[in-house]
This record gives structure tokens, C-alpha cells and sequence, in this order.
């Protein structure tokens, strides 16, 4: 039997008690992060501020190599494992795993090709979709919404099959993905009302109830 949207929340307030503290340490790290891995464009932009000129002058081939590329390397490479692990780490905390921290390194950089190579292909085959239309990539995205958790939960999948596995588990279940998103809407709008600052409870939040939506929708598939 489906939980209710209720239900899920409490499961993620309950397994958050007494750690919301290393919650809002683990949002900074990640925002961190996201910060460093697009910090050579920023810099570019500031140290060069005619940029915009260049590109005209030399060419999208020039502004691909000098201005996107260091920052998409950076995100493949550091940010999306740790962006795995992050999702994982919110994951396990339902389990009783209470090192949000350690485990979102242990768990994103620990099978670290396989988890690189699950999020690229997951971006890759979404792009593709969104070229078709708006409304294919935007389905395409919720279906592989689970990704994330299939790799680091079924290492022994590969990263396509761990991208199927998250689409047989979404089948039936995407409307329910959008409207458990949907029901946070209040919170956000709060984070937005607080500068910002309130996102740093909100998104440990809204992360581990979907990780307890993973697990629910897992559970309804006999997986």
C-alpha cells in the first residue's frame, strides 16, 4: 500500500531528529562545492570583462574551451559523485546511518567511475528528450529521478541499467513524484521569504522525504 505524502514527511522528520545541525552543514558543503566547480567561469568573467566581445570575435569554438569546459569538467567530475552521495546520505539516514557528511564522500566517490558515468549518461539521455520538446524532457527527468539512489543502492547495475531501473520504478509514479515536489511549495516559498537562508533546513527536508519515496515506490515493486 502507497504511503501518504504524511506519512513520508514524518518518516523524514523522524529520521532527522537530532541531526538537522549536520543536515544544514551538508547543504553548505554542497553549495560549496557547486560554488568551486563554477568558479572558473566566474573568475574568467570577472578578469576578463569583455568576455561577451571575446566570444564575438573568436568564435563559440574560443568560449567552449576557454569558458565552458573547466566548469562542466569540474561539475562531471567533483560535483556530480558528490551529488550521488549527498542524495545517498539522506537516503541511509532512514536506515539509522546517522554520518550525513562521511557518507555523502563515501558513498559518491567510493564506486566513483560508476557514479560519474550513471549521472552523465542520466543528463545526456534527458538533453536528448528535451530536443524533441519541453514536456518529453521534462517526463524523461522525473522518470530518471531515481538514478541517483539505483547507483549507489545496485553497484553490481550498469549505469544504463540502473537508468532503466529507476524508470520501472517511476512507471505509475511520476504524477505522484510531481505532486510530493508540488507539496513542499510552502517551504520554498518560506526558504525565499528568509533571503535564501531558510533552504539550508528546507533542502535536508525535501531530500530525505524522497529518499523515503524511493524507498516506498521500491518497496511497491518488490525491489
Amino acid at each position: 500500500m502507497k504511503k501518504t505524502f504524511k506519512e513520508l514527511k514524518r518518516e523524514a522528520r523522524a529520521a532527522l531528529k537530532g541531526k538537522w545541525g549536520e543536515g544544514v552543514l551538508l547543504v553548505f558543503v554542497l553549495l560549496l562545492f557547486a560554488f568551486l566547480c563554477d568558479l572558473p567561469s566566474g573568475y574568467y568573467q570577472i578578469s576578463h570583462p569583455g568576455y561577451q566581445q571575446d566570444m564575438m570575435n573568436y568564435g563559440i569554438q574560443w568560449s567552449f574551451l576557454k569558458f565552458v569546459i573547466p566548469t562542466s569538467l569540474l561539475g562531471i567530475f567533483v560535483f556530480y559523485p558528490l551529488a550521488v552521495g549527498a542524495s545517498n546520505s539522506w537516503r541511509v539516514i532512514l536506515d539509522g546511518d546517522k554520518d550525513l557528511v562521511d557518507n555523502a564522500f563515501k558513498l559518491g566517490f567510493g564506486n566513483y567511475f560508476h557514479n560519474i558515468g550513471g549521472m552523465l549518461l542520466m543528463i545526456i539521455l534527458i538533453f536528448l528528450w528535451s530536443l524533441l520538446l519541453l514536456i518529453p524532457g521534462i517526463i524523461k527527468s522525473f522518470a530518471y529521478a531515481m538514478t541517483p539512489f539505483v547507483l549507489v543502492d545496485n553497484p553490481e547495475l550498469s549505469c544504463y541499467e540502473a537508468i532503466k531501473r529507476s524508470q520501472e520504478l517511476m512507471k505509475g509514479n511520476k504524477w505522484r513524484y510531481f505532486l510530493l515536489a508540488l507539496s513542499f511549495l510552502g517551504w520554498i516559498l518560506l526558504g525565499i521569504l528568509s533571503l535564501g537562508i531558510g533552504f539550508f533546513w528546507i533542502i535536508p527536508y525535501i531530500e530525505t522525504t524522497t529518499a523515503a519515496f524511493y524507498y516506498d515506490i521500491k518497496a511497491q515493486k518488490g525491489l
